[in-house]
C-alpha cells in the first residue's frame, strides 16, 4: 500500500493528513514533507494519522525527527489519532508522554 499526504492551513497550524501505511519503503515520504514545511517556515505542524492502516518503528522514528525538527525553531508537532491499535503503539513506545495526541485536527491546532 501506498502513502499519501495532503497539506492544509488550520488557523496557524499546517495540517499533513497521512493515509496509507507508514513503513521502512514509505516513511521518506513523510520526513520529506515534514523537511520541505519546516524550511519554508511552518513550525506548528499537525499530522493527522486517521486514515493510517499501519505504523512501523520507521514511522514512529520520522515523527520523532519530525518533533525535534520543529522544536528547534520553537515550534510544535501534534498528532491526531483516535485509532486504539496506533495508540497502543505509542503508549508501548512511551511515544504517548512525548506527544501530544488530539482526537480532531481542529483540537491539535487549537493546542
Amino acid at each position: 500500500m501506498d502513502l499519501t499526504l495532503a497539506t492544509r492551513e488550520l488557523d496557524s497550524a499546517t495540517v499533513v493528513a497521512v493515509g496509507g501505511e507508514i513503513d521502512v519503503y514509505t516513511a521518506p515520504k513523510l520526513r520529506d514533507k515534514i523537511t520541505e514545511l519546516v524550511s519554508r517556515g511552518h513550525y506548528d505542524i499537525v499530522v493527522d494519522l486517521e486514515a493510517v492502516e499501519f505504523l512501523d518503528s520507521t514511522g514512529l522514528g520520522v515523527l520523532v525527527g519530525g518533533l525535534k525538527k520543529v522544536r528547534a525553531h520553537d515550534g510544535m508537532l501534534r498528532l491526531v489519532c483516535t485509532q486504539e491499535r496506533l495508540l497502543k503503539i505509542f503508549r508501548i513506545t512511551g511515544l504517548a508522554k512525548v506527544f501530544d495526541i488530539h482526537a480532531s485536527a481542529e483540537g491539535a491546532a487549537a493546542g
